[in-house]
Parts: structure tokens; sequence; C-alpha cells
């Protein structure tokens, strides 16, 4: 393991120019009459952003506002695959006694989406927690190192982030995560928890389904169960997009090598293939152009490439044993934040038999990318679980966050 390095994004001048020829040279499709969204990314939007791109958008004055952020890296030993150069967001709090916090993206996201979350978890007052906050961006994302190696699953990544805060003098932190990182932090906080990972919070509470067989009790609590309008209309849309939404699943999880040729060599392609997901995904959020192709320009400029991002699926998908691979069992307690709009939302019976639940918070807005969408209700509600009457408080020996 090396020692912590300094890190700035700076894309060369040659990266950038080879966008804009690629963007000159974009050779768009047709679309048929008043298709809307429900053939994919509309033209209308796409040629805009394209536009946009080409001839407005400055990534310099981005890349300037991303540096102001503090990030290193640090060349991480992980069994069976080697070193690997891992990119970090690691943010101190004032607070002598604040609480160390592992912060994980999923797809199609990136450290981005700590951003607006950094400066809220950090701020020391008597009212509320402080936090350490560390956001790795996931091997193949951003400026992290891809594995080339098959087999690279749950346990790696939590092996990978478990000695990441070791380094950094968190032997013992708490964690939260949405998308791939409610998965990868349960996977961290089942392998090392409770001696390192001390709780874990997800915004995207998610499980395998119960059978007769492995969870007769759940099972049954499932088929008796009464369940709120809420709890119904969620049902309702999680099917909707069990039915109109997957489609990246079944690529992503069979063919990511095929799929992969476009999103590394088509920077349009790449923009379709992820704002889709920004707008369908989120809850009405506002979002401008400049967000977005920043967002998109993490993935085109990234250490290993677009394509490197999207083999996660993959690699979970062919597990030798996939058992409780979406809610890897813990005994370490566990909080919930439900938004309306997060593509999918399972029964809460079920989802409270798969681990000692003590945190539960709904809100009335808000979608998939919680952290970037609505900030100050995802802090809030993990100031709320750690804080000095919260039901994880203390957890994290010496260091109450106060």
């Amino acid at each position: 393991m090396t020692s912590e390095q300094p890190f700035k994004i700076a894309v060369p001048d040659d990266a950038l120019a080879l966008l804009k020829r690629k963007l000159d040279d974009t050779r768009l499709p047709d679309e048929v009459d008043a298709a809307e969204w429900a053939y994919g990314a509309p033209l209308a939007d796409i040629k805009r952003l394209v536009s946009r791109w080409k001839d407005g958008y400055d990534w310099r004055t981005h890349e300037r506002e991303l540096n102001a952020f503090p990030m290193f890296t640090r060349t991480i030993a992980v069994d069976e695959f080697g070193e690997l150069d891992v990119h970090y967001v690691h943010q101190k709090s004032a607070a002598k006694g604040a609480i160390p916090l592992l912060f994980v993206h999923g797809w199609p996201g990136s450290f981005l989406e700590v951003t607006k979350i950094l400066p809220l978890l950090t701020a020391v007052s008597a009212d509320h927690p402080s936090f350490h906050v560390v956001a790795p961006s996931l091997p193949g994302y951003a400026w992290s190192e891809g594995v080339l190696k098959k087999g690279f699953v749950a346990e790696h990544y939590a092996e990978l982030f478990n000695k990441l805060m070791i380094s950094l003098g968190y032997s013992e932190y708490v964690t939260q995560g949405g998308d791939w990182g409610h998965v990868l932090t349960l996977a961290a906080a089942s392998k090392y928890g409770p001696e390192h990972v001390k709780a874990s919070h997800t915004n995207m509470p998610i499980c395998d389904p119960p059978t007769l067989s492995e969870n007769p009790i759940t099972f049954l609590k499932c088929l008796i169960a009464s369940f709120t309008s809420r709890e119904r209309e969620a049902a309702a849309a999680s099917l909707d997009f069990f039915k109109n939404g997957m489609g990246y699943v079944a690529e992503q999880t069979t063919k990511p090598q095929t799929l992969g040729f476009s999103l590394a060599d088509s920077p349009v392609g790449l923009l379709a293939w992820i704002y889709e997901k920004l707008v369908a995904w989120s809850d009405a959020y506002p979002w401008t152009d400049d967000e977005v192709l920043t967002w998109i320009s993490i993935y085109w400029f990234s250490r290993a490439g677009p394509a490197a991002s999207v083999r996660i699926y993959y690699e979970f998908a062919h597990l030798d044993n996939p058992k409780r691979a979406r809610f890897p069992e813990t005994s370490v307690p566990v909080g919930f934040s439900f938004f309306p709009k997060e593509v999918m939302q399972l029964p809460r019976v079920l989802l409270r038999a798969q681990a000692k639940i003590v945190f539960e918070s709904e809100h009335e807005v808000g979608g998939h990318f919680a952290a970037y969408e609505q900030p100050s209700a995802l802090v809030s509600d993990l100031r709320t679980m750690f804080g000095k009457s919260g039901p994880a408080a203390g957890v994290v020996p010496g260091c109450t966050g106060y």
C-alpha cells in the first residue's frame, strides 16, 4: 500500500480536442413522431446537449470546481487482484469527535454525488453530529484504476474499502450508499462488521425475494401483510420499471464489452445512455445542461474509460453463489431512507427481515440520486440516525460526532 498522494484532475488538451472532433462528426438517428420518452432519450434533448457540449460547455471551468474538493489517490492491494490505484475524496471535519463515514456511489453515478452533501456532513454544530467523509471512486470509475481480471465482486470491493479506511486512520467507521453503494457498503458491513464497520445507512434498500423453502417466515409475512397506499404505489412503479426500464441491466449483465465499444468511442452514445437514466430515475430534478455534461464528462475522461464502469453488472450476475447478493447479511445496525421515485422499492416487511433495522425515514420528494437531488434530506437522516439521541448514537467508540 502506497502513501496518500494529492490529486488534481488535469484532462490533457489533446483529449479535449479529440472530444470536440468526435462531437463535430456526430451522426444522430431519426425519431418517430411523438416519441417523447417512450423510446428512450429524446432526439431534441440530445441535439441540444451535443450542441452545448461542442460550442458552449467549458470543461476547464468545471474541472477547476471539482479540483476545489480534497482529492487523493492511494494504491491498495486486493487479495487475488494485486494493487489498484484508487481515487477518492477525503474531507475531514473540524469536530474533534467527528464520525468517520464511507460514502459509496453506484452506476451511473460517481464521486460527484458526494459533493453536495460534503459541506453538510462536515459542518460542526452542537445541534447535530459531524462526519469525516471518505468517498472513493469505484475501480473503473472516474480516476480509479480499472480491474482487468475476472471475478472482482462484493468481497473485493469490501476489502478495498476497509483497507482504504484503515489507511486513513479510521479503523472503525459507518457507511452510506445507494445503488451499487447499497450492495457494496453492506458487503463491507457483512465482512468487516462489527469490528470495523459499525453501522450502515442506505437510500436504496433492496434485497432478494424470499422463498418458502429458504425464508418461510418472511415469505408468509409478506403473503399476509397489509401494505400502505404508498407501498402499493411504489410496488406498481417498481413493476413498471422491471417491465420497461431494465434493458440496460440485460445488456450490462450479459455482454458489457459489446456495449463498451459504443460507450468508449462515441461521446453521444455515452451521453444518451446515461442521460436517459438521470432524467428517468430522478424526481423531476431540474437538470441543467452543464450539470449533465459534467456528469457525462467524468465518465468520458475517466482513467479506465467508460466501458469499465458497466462490468460490475456482469461480475455480480455471474456469481457462483448469488444468495443474498443484494442485501449481504450483517449484524450491524442498519438505517433506511425511502425516496418516492426510487426505481426499485420493496415491501417494508421484507426489508425489515434482512437486518437489525434501527432507523427508517420516508420522504415526499426525491429519486435515485438522493445525495445529489435531496442533499439536505439525506444528511438530516444521517444526523438523526447517528445523533446524540439517535438509534445508532455512539456506535463508533470515541466518535460521537461532536
